[in-house]
Parts: structure tokens; C-alpha cells; sequence
């Protein structure tokens, strides 16, 4: 076996312990074990488990933006650039179960990954992305953009989350129905886009007469 062959090897063992069991209790005993190596051999690719954690996370995070971007270029509108993005995500999360698991799993200390889960933290990045030029071209506040990428990162991430859930328990023969992931998409961005679309150029806070004359009109 090549020294490059080794090395995918040995990535491939150790990127499906640390999915189904997490970094803390996968060894790297146990993975020169099932590789048939010594230990000495993934120190000399990896420098050690952190080293080979880290590899495999950084390979993950380019797939997963791989997936969300691809499609960005046949996208003729931002409407339909983030159903692609939506859909992109459900693509990886629907074909890595190994990578989604392991990208969900906490993070060895000293592995840069984020503060936030990378999943959460790629789709935040892209759908800030898209909404930029929307803000430019309706005259929102550009300093506010952070909160709601943030918002909707949030929130596609985590409807993507329980639809994997809804398709492992309809796997493990619970009686839930998932749906496909193009409605699933749809939905989202149903919701997404038609809140974007109705926003306020300044909102204020709760108790400002300006709020307060909003949520409770006055009768004439």
C-alpha cells in the first residue's frame, strides 16, 4: 500500500469511529488496529489523534461547502439561490450520515472548528452571502446583516437536523411520514423568503411609541 493510500486508510477508519462514537472515546489504538499498522505510522501522517480529528473535520467542512455551493451558479434568482442552498444542505446531511454525526459531535479542545457547530457555521456564511445584496438593494442597516444570517444559519440548520431525525425514526419503523427534501425545502424558504420580504428598515424595540402604536393601533 502507498504512503497516500495509507493515509486514506487510515482516514476512513477513524472518520467513521469518531461519527458513531465520538472523538473522546475513539482510541488510536483501536484505529492502527483495524488499519493493521502501528501506532508509530499514524503519528508519522497525523501527529497524533488530534492531528488525524482535524484533518478529517477540515475535509468535511469543504464537502459540505462543496454541496452547498455547486448548484449556486444555475440559480436565476436569490429566491432560488437559497432553495439551492436549502436543498444543498439536505443533499449532505441526506448522503454523509458519518460526516453530518461527526461535525455535530463536540470538538476535542484545540481543534478549530468554531465556537459553533460547522454545520450551523457554513450555512449561516452562505446565506449571509446571499442576503447582502438584498439588504444593499432595499436599504437596510448593513450592520444589522449578521443578525439575521445568523437567524436564518439557525434555522435551516436546524430544520435540516429534525428532518435526518424524522428519516431515521421512519427507518426504525416509527409512524412518521418525512418528506422529500425538495418540500421540505420549499417550506423553508416560504417561511425565509416572505419574512425577508416584509421587513421593517428600522425596527424598534418593544416599549418605543413607535412599536407600541404598531402592535396596538388605536382605534379611530
Amino acid at each position: 500500500m502507498s504512503r497516500s493510500e495509507r493515509r486514506l486508510q487510515l482516514i476512513g477508519i477513524a472518520r467513521a469511529s469518531f461519527a458513531q462514537r465520538g472523538y473522546d472515546a475513539t482510541s488510536i489504538e483501536e484505529i492502527t488496529q483495524a488499519a493493521g499498522v502501528s501506532k508509530p505510522v499514524l503519528y508519522e501522517h497525523f501527529g497524533g489523534k488530534e492531528g488525524l480529528y482535524q484533518v478529517i473535520v477540515d475535509r468535511e467542512i469543504n464537502l459540505l461547502v462543496s454541496m452547498l455551493t455547486e448548484s449556486l451558479p444555475q440559480a436565476s434568482s436569490p429566491r432560488k439561490a437559497l432553495e439551492l442552498t436549502i436543498v444543498g444542505l439536505l443533499d449532505y446531511l441526506e448522503t454523509n450520515p458519518d460526516g453530518y454525526r461527526l461535525l455535530a459531535h463536540q470538538s476535542p479542545a484545540g481543534v478549530s472548528t468554531g465556537v459553533f457547530s460547522p454545520v450551523i457555521g457554513e450555512v449561516t456564511e452562505h446565506l449571509t452571502v446571499l442576503m447582502a445584496a438584498l439588504f444593499e438593494r432595499q436599504g437596510f442597516d448593513p450592520l444589522s446583516l449578521p443578525v439575521y444570517g445568523q437567524l436564518l444559519g439557525g434555522a435551516v440548520a436546524q430544520v435540516g437536523i429534525w428532518w435526518i431525525a424524522e428519516r431515521e425514526a421512519a427507518d426504525a419503523g416509527e409512524p412518521v411520514q418525512p418528506r422529500s427534501k425538495e418540500e421540505i425545502a420549499a417550506h423553508t424558504v416560504n417561511l425565509l423568503w416572505n419574512g425577508l420580504h416584509r421587513l421593517e428598515l428600522d425596527p424598534k424595540p418593544i416599549g418605543t411609541p413607535d412599536t407600541d402604536e404598531r402592535l396596538n393601533p388605536r382605534s379611530s
